[in-house]
C-alpha cells in the first residue's frame, strides 16, 4: 500500500488535533478543509481573524470544520495560563512581560498548545524560516527522553521502495555521539513509517577497508547506537560503504556476518553535507519523492515545512505530524 494511505488508515478516527500557525496563507488553509473533509484530523489555524476569513473568502473555503484561533484576542483567562506555563517551563530563563512578547508569535502560541496539551502537534514555515519554526520547540517543548539534540529525516520513497536518510537537515557538526543519537531516531521514525529498520551507519570504509579518523567515527557511533537502543542493537552496522550497505552481493562479500549489509533501509551518513547531497542525487537521479524533512528527537511533533510548499505538501506533512503524535 502506497505510504500516505498507510498513514491515513493509522490516524483516521484518532482525532488528533494539528495547530498551523500560518492560519492566513491560502496553501494552508486548503490543506485544513481537505485534511477535515477527509476525517483525518483537527485543524487549528492561528492568525488575524479577519485575513484568514478574508482568504476563505477569496478562494470559497468553509472553515466550518476547523478551529481559528486569533492570538491577539484570545481569552484572557485562557491567555494568562498560557503565560504561567511558559513562564513555568522556562525555569527563570523567561519573566511573564517576555513570555507576553513571545506569545504574540504564532510560532510561539502554537508551540504552547502544543505543549499543553490542546494541540498535539505543530505543522510551520510555509511562511517562516526553519529558525522560527525550530527554536520554540526547543525552547518549550524540548527533546525526548534519551535525546539530547534533534536532527533531520528525509522518507525516500519511490513505488514500492521506501527508505530512511538521515540526518539531511539539522546538524552541521556530527560526532560520534551525535551520530549514534541519530541512528536511534532514525530507526524510531523507520518504525513510525512502516519500515522494519535496517540501519546502515555510512562510510567511505567498510568494517576497516580504510583507515582514517573519519572511520574510527563512524566504528565509534555504531558501537555508542547500540547501546543506547539495545533493542535495535542487531539491526544497526558500521561502518558500511553505501553498496555494502545496499547491495546483496556486495553486502555478502564484504560483509559477510551483518544482518544489515546489502538489506540496509534505514541510511545514517557521517555529515550533513553528506546526507544533504545523497538524498538529492537520489531525488534528482534516481526518480525518489523525498518526504521531509521530519524533525526527529522532539518530546512532542513538531514540522517544518519548505516556504516553497505547496499545499498538497501541506497535506501530506500534517499527515506525517499526526502519525508521529499517534507514535
Amino acid at each position: 500500500m502506497e505510504l500516505f494511505e498507510q498513514l491515513k488508515n493509522k490516524i483516521s478516527g484518532q482525532n488528533k488535533t494539528i495547530v498551523f500557525p500560518e492560519g492566513e496563507d491560502v496553501r494552508i488553509q486548503g490543506a485544513a478543509v481537505r485534511l477535515v473533509a477527509d476525517g483525518l484530523l483537527k485543524p487549528i489555524l492561528l492568525g488575524d481573524g479577519k485575513a484568514i476569513a478574508a482568504t476563505a473568502t477569496a478562494n470559497n473555503f468553509d472553515l466550518s470544520g476547523v478551529e481559528v484561533i486569533d492570538p491577539a484576542n484570545y481569552d484572557e483567562s485562557a491567555l494568562a495560563q498560557l503565560n504561567a506555563a511558559l513562564v513555568e517551563r522556562r525555569k527563570g530563563k523567561t519573566d511573564a512581560d517576555t513570555a507576553a512578547k513571545w506569545l504574540k508569535d504564532v510560532n510561539y502560541f502554537g508551540t504552547m498548545l502544543v505543549y499543553t496539551g490542546k494541540a498535539d502537534g505543530m505543522v510551520s514555515g510555509a511562511t517562516h524560516p526553519t529558525g522560527d519554526t525550530v527554536r520554540p520547540a526547543l525552547q518549550i517543548i524540548k527533546t525526548a527522553p534519551g535525546s539530547s539534540r534533534i536532527s533531520g529525516a528525509f522518507i525516500m520513497q519511490k513505488g514500492d521502495e521506501r527508505y530512511v536518510f538521515s540526518d539531511a537537515a539539522i546538524n552541521i557538526d556530527i560526532d560520534a555521539p551525535t551520530m549514534a543519537e541519530i541512528a536511534v531516531q532514525s530507526a524510531k521514525t523507520a518504525k513510525v513509517f512502516e519500515i522494519d529498520p535496517r540501519v546502515a551507519m555510512l562510510s567511505f570504509s567498510t568494517k576497516g577497508s580504510a583507515k582514517s579518523p573519519l572511520v574510527d567515527k563512524v566504528a565509534e557511533a555504531t558501537k555508542l547506537a547500540k547501546e543506547l537502543a539495545p533493542e535495535f542493537a542487531d539491526v544497526i552496522d558500521g561502518e558500511l560503504q553505501f553498496d555494502a550497505a545496499f547491495v546483496p552481493t556486495v553486502g555478502a562479500a564484504k560483509a559477510p556476518d551483518s544482518k544489515v549489509a546489502g538489506h540496509a533501509n534505514t541510511f545514517i551518513f557521517p555529515s550533513l553535507e553528506a546526507g544533504n547531497i545523497g538524498y538529492k542525487i537520489a531525488q534528482r537521479l534516481g526518480g525518489y519523492e523525498a518526504i521531509g524533512p521530519i524533525l526527529q528527537g522532539l518530546a512532542k511533533p513538531v514540522s517544518d515545512l519548505s516556504r516553497g510548499a505547496n499545499e498538497e505538501d501541506v497535506y501530506k506533512v500534517a499527515i506525517i505530524t499526526a502519525a508521529q503524535a499517534l507514535a
